[in-house]
């Protein structure tokens, strides 16, 4: 299960390059990947695997895997489906179609992802590969960026499946905690749980499914997806991402089936699911609407039959995922065959392409046949099982098991009237009517049909064409002009009719394969799957709904109308919600965030005087130890940082009130030394030297002093929040030192610092093995405030490396300086001294750097402290020899070098995610070198690497930004 995980992520990864080198024929050897995996499936099939890798046990972090009958089911449909998707969308697409690379891999990472998601045996793994799928899908659904509606429909969807996402991982978590397992198997194993918690938890983990899977209210975003190319539709909505809600309910029913909300949820919204969008399928004229109106209908269907909770209705939904994936696929390629081979999906304008595209047409009416339920095909047979479970459906009162009989029975007919008119819509010969207005009975090409707010691809807004009667001997009564399609283009949608055929006829060898997962509900025996079971009560209502269906299609123009103004407009709701959250997040953000620095501070610094204030108020903490100082020492470097904190109140040039300042954080780190953290005190003064000339960079552009009318009006205000912020602090400190009841970790860290992280210095090891993950974060924050100056400094782009000295029109090969661009700097700011000293230190500094990064793991320094000081050698050749210095001093770009040292830190995680061990974790490498002698190397050193290199990057950028951008502005001016 592993290796088909990462052979869709190797293919998703080469699918670019596969594409660039051989164009749309690269969908045929990416097809290999779901296919060779879904042979994996067919051979395992019936056993129950396990993959279990330790990722971050303490908090159920782990990477489970289990493949059973139900997971293998959905393996099926999602691999051989997706293979099929793929062959298809080789004749779909042009070679010259953009972005088609990055459309390939999204694709086949959405296989991949979906695999992951059914396999997934930890709840919180399926709930990332569930999230991957609403990106990926997303990204999908948008791939005609350029159109608005592909826009609206790739926003839609990732905002109502995502926030049900959110609703559901909620849920998961609190299921977690109350059963004390994330482990689907481990809480199918057990009883049912109960309490008011769980019963929330199902709630939520039901509004993930449903919103998901398109139910009724959540239903809207499928048929606005349908703005997606149609490989997209047929795969997506019809096979994979819509049934990802049907196979979570699935998977939960057999223990939460008797929950007391569950029953009320599951079957309400889906015979209103089945309702509604089988009227609406009636109402719309574009084909794939029609579709996927009939998908939400048919989702609501499987969704009511696997929540009944009974091995009957599992037997029946699981058939039917089954039948359904394999019409609704096969149809959705047919509707891309005619739009590609005929310009259009309106039905109105499509007649007599059943005489043009006879095998197309045999095509579409097989796999509609399965949907309206028709033998011998397998939609029939799962049809029949879902009658019978509807009758008997477990402890439902009597009452509420005829209204779902009822409900059933109608959404089937409408079921049979649809079918019948895509069927009608797609291929019939429609007679002509120049008169009457527009309907469903048979407007041809030649009326004016704006179409161009259809959702679809590869179109052009028509031209608005003369009514005119065809002449009978030059017009085609068509309408249309058809073009053959490839014989290639064909075959997809022909194996999934051909299967729907085979599975029917099959159908008892397809119920042996579904029965162990039926067997897992609690119930008494049930029936098989099959063609025949005699003449029965299923029988005879099987042959009324499809009767009843064909009537409905007779006055399917008088019921469309009649339902036209009664069902509501759910897009409407959407937007309307959507704009009820605009008008209140702009209330929100208008009284809490004025565009005053001073007033968003003293907002921030007011709670955190408030809050823990109240909290020691009400009793949190009531034990005080205070211990003045250690030394006479500490007690003089406090009074220095006091003066010079209140040296900065009364300053009022802004250079000087930095550098007294600075003083104040070179006094903690004096403090820190005396405390005995040298690594600390190290960080802290290198923290501080760089923080101080980053503001002296800014205050260039800044006046000197500070102008007294712009602060005399707050400064009472502000002395009294300073005083209150630093008693807070003083007083939390107090609190905190005392609040320890058990004996410290720290005493364990320097032995388990040296056995399992490889080196001496705790602190060091700590940060890049022990709280690896934290350090992940923090780098990743660097990166962000790094991206986030450049952002505002260049505005538009980084503007690559910084320049050299070549490229000043000032550069003179033949002046020789101590500085390669020190005959660059204006003689009013030139220093020979500071060249001189630059020339003779800037090695010096990145040699100590070097030495820091190696001697860290044992000794003071580190990864951070090494990247500090090779930034400061970097500031000091840029002081001395300006912008053009920096460019000779480090010719490349910064965000390259921030993006190394992310990708080597993150690499780190994954090697040894590979080698079996925990993620971040050191592996010690002992080994004897000639020469050199022994060496110990500790796999950390690479995570250190990246944060070397992370910490370069930063400081280049910085400088790029706030020093040379800015020096090349003021030039300019």
């Amino acid at each position: 299960m592993l290796a088909i995980l990462l052979a869709h992520a190797f293919a998703a990864l080469v699918a670019p390059v596969c594409v660039r080198v051989w164009g749309r024929n690269a969908f045929l050897l990416l097809a290999l990947a779901p296919f060779g995996s879904l042979l994996w499936v067919i051979a395992n099939w019936g056993g129950d695997q396990r993959v279990r890798i330790r990722w971050a046990p303490a908090i159920e972090l782990n990477i489970e895997l289990r493949f059973d009958t139900l997971a293998a089911i959905m393996a099926a449909l999602v691999l051989g489906i997706g293979a099929l998707i793929l062959v298809y969308c080789a004749r779909y697409f042009h070679d010259d179609e953009p972005r088609l690379g990055m459309f390939a891999a999204q694709l086949v990472g959405f296989a991949g992802a979906m695999f992951g998601l059914v396999t997934s045996d930890n709840m919180l793994l399926l709930y990332v590969f569930w999230e991957t799928t609403t990106v990926l899908s997303f990204l999908l659904v948008g791939h005609n960026g350029e159109q608005p509606a592909s826009r609206r429909a790739a926003i839609q969807a990732l905002l109502v499946t995502g926030a049900g996402g959110l609703a559901m991982l909620v849920g998961i978590v609190i299921l977690g905690q109350r059963t004390g397992s994330y482990l689907l198997s481990d809480l199918l194993a057990k009883q049912p749980p109960t309490g008011v918690a769980v019963q929330v938890a199902v709630a939520l983990l039901l509004v993930g499914a449903l919103s998901k899977s398109a139910i009724v209210p959540l239903h809207f975003w499928l048929p606005g997806a349908m703005a997606a190319p149609t490989p997209v539709s047929a795969y997506l909505h019809a096979a994979a991402m819509v049934k990802a809600g049907v196979y979570l309910v699935a998977r939960l029913a057999p223990v939460f089936a008797t929950s007391p909300v569950w029953h009320p949820l599951v079957l309400t919204l889906g015979v209103f699911s089945m309702l509604l969008a089988g009227l609406r399928a009636m109402q719309v004229t574009d084909l794939k609407l029609l579709l996927a109106f009939g998908t939400v209908s048919q989702l609501g269907f499987l969704i009511l039959l696997l929540g009944l909770g009974t091995p009957e209705g599992a037997l029946a939904g699981v058939a039917l995922i089954v039948a359904h994936a394999l019409f609704k696929g096969c149809l959705f390629m047919v509707v891309g065959i005619v739009d590609h081979c005929a310009g259009t999906r309106d039905l109105r304008r499509l007649s007599g392409l059943g005489r043009k595209a006879p095998w197309l047409c045999g095509i579409a009416v097989l796999a509609a046949a399965s949907m309206a339920g028709l033998p011998p095909l397998l939609g029939f047979a799962g049809k029949e099982s879902a009658l019978s479970a509807v009758m008997d459906p477990g402890q439902l009162p009597g009452l509420a098991r005829n209204g779902l009989l009822l409900g059933v029975v109608l959404a089937s007919t409408l079921t049979v009237a649809y079918s019948v008119r895509f069927v009608w819509g797609a291929f019939a010969e429609k007679p002509w009517r120049p008169t009457e207005e527009l309907d469903d009975t048979g407007p041809v090409l030649w009326h004016p049909i704006d179409i161009s707010r259809l959702p679809g691809e590869h179109r052009e807004p028509p031209r608005r064409p003369r009514v005119r009667r065809p002449d009978p001997a030059t017009d085609d009564r068509a309408g249309v002009h058809w073009n053959a399609p490839d014989q290639l283009f064909v075959l997809p949608p022909a194996i999934l009719a051909l299967a729907g055929l085979l599975g029917g006829l099959a159908s008892p060898q397809v119920g042996r394969l579904i029965d162990p997962y039926a067997e897992t509900l609690p119930g008494t025996s049930f029936s098989g799957l099959g063609l025949w079971h005699g003449v029965n009560i299923e029988l005879v209502l099987t042959t009324g709904i499809l009767l009843a269906g064909a009537t409905v299609f007779a006055f399917r123009q008088q019921i469309a109308a009649a339902a036209h103004h009664r069902l509501g407009n759910a897009d409407r709701a959407y937007d309307a919600t959507l704009r009820a959250m605009d008008r209140l997040s702009r209330r929100m953000t208008a009284t809490v965030q004025r565009g005053s620095l001073p007033l968003s501070q003293a907002t921030i610094l007011g709670t955190l005087v408030l809050l823990p204030i109240a909290m020691l108020m009400l009793g949190a903490r009531q034990r005080v130890q205070l211990r003045l100082w250690d030394t006479p020492v500490q007690l003089a470097v406090g009074a220095i940082m006091a003066a010079m904190a209140l040296g900065a109140i009364v300053l009022r040039n802004r250079l000087a009130s930095v550098l007294v300042v600075g003083v104040t954080g070179y006094g903690c780190g004096v403090i820190f030394a005396l405390h005995g953290a040298p690594d600390l005190a190290l960080t802290q003064f290198l923290v501080e030297t760089l923080t101080l000339v980053i503001f002296v960079l800014v205050l260039r552009a800044f006046p000197a002093e500070i102008e007294d009318s712009r602060t005399a009006a707050y400064r009472p205000h502000r002395a009294v929040l300073a005083v209150c912020v630093g008693v807070t602090v003083a007083v939390l400190a107090a609190f905190a030192t005392a609040a320890r009841g058990a004996e410290p970790i720290w005493h364990l860290i320097p032995h388990a610092a040296y056995e399992f992280g490889g080196g001496k210095n705790a602190v060091n090891v700590l940060l890049v093995d022990i709280r690896a993950w934290d350090t992940l974060g923090e780098i990743s924050v660097l990166i962000v405030a790094a991206t986030g100056v450049a952002s505002l400094v260049f505005r538009t782009r980084r503007f690559g490396s910084a320049p050299r000295a070549v490229d000043s029109p000032h550069y003179d090969p033949d002046l020789v300086s101590w500085l390669p661009a020190g005959r660059l700097v204006d003689r009013r700011d030139r220093s020979m001294v500071l060249q001189i000293t630059t020339r003779l230190v800037f090695p010096t500094i990145m040699v100590l750097s070097v030495y820091f990064f190696f001697a860290g793991h044992n000794a003071p320094g580190g990864g951070f402290a090494g990247g500090l000081t090779a930034g400061l050698a970097l500031t000091l050749r840029y002081l001395a020899g300006g912008r053009y210095e920096l460019g000779e001093a480090l010719p490349v770009d910064a965000g390259h070098v921030l993006g190394a040292g992310l990708t080597l830190a993150a690499g780190t995680a994954v090697t040894s995610l590979l080698l079996g061990a925990p993620p971040l974790s050191s592996a010690i490498l002992e080994l004897t070198i000639p020469v050199i002698g022994h060496v110990k190397l500790v796999t950390a050193l690479f995570f250190d690497l990246g944060v070397y290199l992370i910490v370069v990057g930063l400081v280049l950028d910085v400088l790029r930004s706030l020093g040379a951008r800015l020096d090349k502005e003021l030039e300019e001016a």
